[in-house]
């Protein structure tokens, strides 16, 4: 009898098992205080520097990965992808300092005016934010407004947990050429 018993008491077991497993796996989350990860008060900072895109020289930062079919009336036609690798500088000039790189890709993707789609993060390599990166996802239409709002999709050290924007606006440019400086202002929340 004890035998059976026992068969009897499997199944049950197994279908109690079974609904605990079930009522765990609804929980897959849990709220936690930001405090447990370590973080303080949230911090509002401003972030000011220069990107050199240079695609030309001996000191190129950028390459055309990928360009469409036939010839092109200008230097980036429409579906061009330009690799990046370009520095970050506190001044307009490229020998001032650096404070770290913008590395990622851009594709142009619009076929009436210059667009392009941004995939880059910049790494910095100076001061509190060294080691730290900021992500960036946007459309950036070049010509037609002058200063261009990119938001900020994610970040890493310091900048754990970001959100805010990139303002991006022309130093200097030579279309014949495709060098460009451009000036950034970003705005960001973190811990």
């Amino acid at each position: 009898m004890a035998k059976s018993s026992s068969i009897l008491s499997s199944p049950i077991t197994l279908l109690i098992s079974f609904f605990i497993s079930l009522a765990t796996a609804t929980n897959y989350y849990k709220s936690l205080s930001p405090a447990l990860l370590g973080f303080q008060e949230e911090k509002f900072t401003h972030l000011h520097f220069y990107f050199h895109d240079v695609m030309e020289g001996p000191k190129a930062s950028t390459v055309i990965v990928a360009e469409p079919n036939g010839k092109a009336e200008n230097s980036l036609p429409f579906g061009t992808v330009v690799a990046m690798d370009d520095p970050l500088t506190i001044g307009p000039e490229l020998d001032s300092k650096l404070v770290g790189k913008a590395q990622g890709i851009y594709a142009v993707i619009s076929q009436d005016e210059m667009g392009l789609m941004m995939v880059m993060t910049w790494a910095f390599s100076e001061g509190e934010f060294n080691g730290s990166t900021l992500s960036i996802l946007a459309r950036n239409m070049i010509v037609s407004e002058p200063i261009r709002e990119m938001p900020i999709v994610g970040g890493t050290g310091a900048f754990r947990f970001v959100r805010g924007y990139a303002q991006a606006k022309f130093y200097s440019v030579s279309f014949a050429t495709g060098n460009a400086v451009v000036e950034y202002d970003v705005f960001a929340f973190h811990y």
